[in-house]
């Protein structure tokens, strides 16, 4: 299938798919102190792959963490896409970090799934 100029600019990538997983340090600042430094995992999901697997909810059903991910994730624009938090935890030590790193990896099999799905109904890749 030959994707129009607007659907190749809503993948973000320039043949395929584009999405990103992160985790992020966040030092909140209250006053004149830090009041606390938090770990957070979040995605930005390009708009197409994201409206794309959305339509098609109900052929996830056994996916918990899709089914999560498209019910919590808010549109903030085409250059943030999709957006969704998939933790958050204050930084009192490394067990808190372990623990977001195992939220990135379930994030980033979640965004490959839609990836995929997207690739093979679209025909490219």
């Amino acid at each position: 299938m030959k994707l129009s100029k607007q659907q190749l600019f809503d993948l973000w990538g320039v043949d395929g798919p584009y999405s990103e997983a992160n985790i992020k340090i966040q030092t909140r600042i209250l006053d004149d102190s830090v009041s606390r430094v938090m770990v957070e995992v979040e995605a930005n999901i390009n708009p197409l792959t994201f409206r794309i697997v959305k339509a098609a909810k109900k052929a996830f059903t056994d996916d918990e963490h899709l089914q999560q991910l498209l019910d919590h994730a808010k549109y903030m624009g085409k250059n943030q896409g999709y957006v969704v938090s998939s933790f958050s935890k204050e930084y009192t030590d490394e067990d808190v970090m372990n623990e977001a790193k195992i939220h990135l990896k379930y994030t980033e099999k979640t965004i490959l799934k839609m990836h995929k799905y997207a690739m093979d109904l679209l025909g490219i890749g």
